[in-house]
């Protein structure tokens, strides 16, 4: 859908050190009515799905950074076209982008930060009524959020503070795993499901206390390897989640509720887990009618769990992810300032513009519309593969 808020220039929506950065993306090529793995090397855009069928493939290389830094392909222009195109809207594009990844799972973790664990405990409590959030924040936080800031998950202080939480009556399953020995980890969404920069993001037209989530996303490969990292909304209904945690399917997983890229950046000595561990994620907010703006950031370094942990926990032994799998990590922001009457707190509004950003990763940005009337999901894997017999690429 069109949206009237003004964009800032396309460069601004990529990694500041973009000459540097060995993206991997997707896009979609009106020519051959499908989509086309792409990479971007010093800028430029090259469609490499001659060499390879499909971004789960290439992640799955044994040699994937070299290979995406020598890979033959067709020259698409520079980066910054596409990032203008996405932003105009225009669905008839030539070529326009897609989420960066394709048949990889897509999962996500839940009350992986202290501050996103007190939410969830008060959407709990609160039963999905926003009415009642600012006052239990308030006598939560004077309770026990200094106790949760610090305390390592699954560690014999968690124990003793899970015992101190059940004398007290405030015991949560959103505490079992915020602190205890095991990650919330959870189908976010479909493969090929997942919209991309530009795109609408979708609310399920029954909420009406929801939120953007800004996280980095791990990009991990067969092996339970992370190979690369990109941003994603994991677009959050607050009041239906909040009835119960039995509605997280209802809450987390419809049309357009996903977000993912622009593209996935693949480690190499410049951007390695390292950097996912001491990112700094900005999330503005930005409404189309009212003139409403909310700034806030999120600190990777505040997380209670290691990424590769999160890694670990989803996939192993005891889990096979055979295409692959992309991980949200958490959000330690979840936003609270009042949009209209005191003390009900932030809910989305149609035309919301959601900017998420990263220095070495770029902007991800999307407009909030309802999941019923943005545009319907019909490409899947079967059509992917189709698509793909058809052009003659698969082997």
């Amino acid at each position: 859908m069109q949206n009237k808020l003004k964009h800032a220039p396309a460069l601004a929506h990529l990694p500041a050190d973009l000459p540097d950065a060995l993206l991997v993306g997707r896009v979609w090529r009106a020519d051959v009515n499908g989509p086309s793995v792409v990479v971007v090397r010093k800028g430029e855009v090259f469609d490499i799905t001659a060499a390879v069928p499909t971004v789960s493939d290439l992640l799955d290389r044994d040699d994937v950074l070299a290979f995406a830094q020598t890979a033959p392909g067709q020259s698409l222009g520079r980066v910054e076209a596409l990032i203008d195109a996405a932003l105009s809207g225009d669905e008839n594009a030539p070529v326009r982008l897609l989420a960066p990844n394709d048949l990889q799972a897509i999962k996500a973790c839940g009350v992986t930060f202290a501050v996103s664990l007190l939410e969830r405990v008060i959407e709990e409590q609160a039963g999905g009524n926003p009415a009642k959030a600012d006052e239990l924040r308030k006598s939560l936080l004077k309770d026990i959020g200094a106790d949760l800031s610090a305390i390592k998950p699954g560690s014999p202080e968690a124990e003793k503070l899970k015992e101190q939480f059940i004398a007290r009556g405030a015991w949560s399953q959103y505490m079992e795993v915020g602190i205890g020995p095991y990650a919330e980890v959870f189908s976010k969404s479909q493969p090929m499901s997942a919209v991309g920069f530009g795109a609408d993001v979708g609310l399920h037209p029954e909420s009406k206390w929801n939120n953007p989530e800004p996280e980095v996303v791990l990009a991990v490969n067969s092996r339970a390897q992370a190979v690369g990292a990109t941003l994603g909304n994991d677009v959050n209904l607050r009041d239906i989640e909040g009835r119960s945690a039995l509605l997280l399917g209802k809450a987390k997983d419809n049309n357009a509720s996903c977000g993912i890229g622009p593209f996935i950046r693949l480690f190499d000595e410049r951007f390695t887990i390292d950097t996912v561990r001491n990112a700094e994620l900005r999330l503005v907010i930005e409404g189309a009618e009212d003139g409403f703006r909310l700034d806030g950031e999120s600190r990777m370094r505040e997380i209670s769990r290691d990424p590769l942990d999160l890694v670990s926990q989803t996939s192993g032994p005891h889990h096979q992810y055979p295409d692959g799998f992309m991980l949200f990590l958490g959000t330690m922001f979840s936003p609270i300032k009042d949009r209209g009457a005191a003390g009900a707190g932030f809910t989305h509004k149609l035309g919301d513009r959601v900017s998420i950003s990263s220095p070495s990763l770029g902007m991800l940005v999307n407009h909030v519309y309802r999941s019923d009337a943005v545009t319907p999901w019909t490409f899947g894997v079967r059509a992917l593969y189709r698509n793909l017999a058809q052009r003659g690429l698969l082997n």
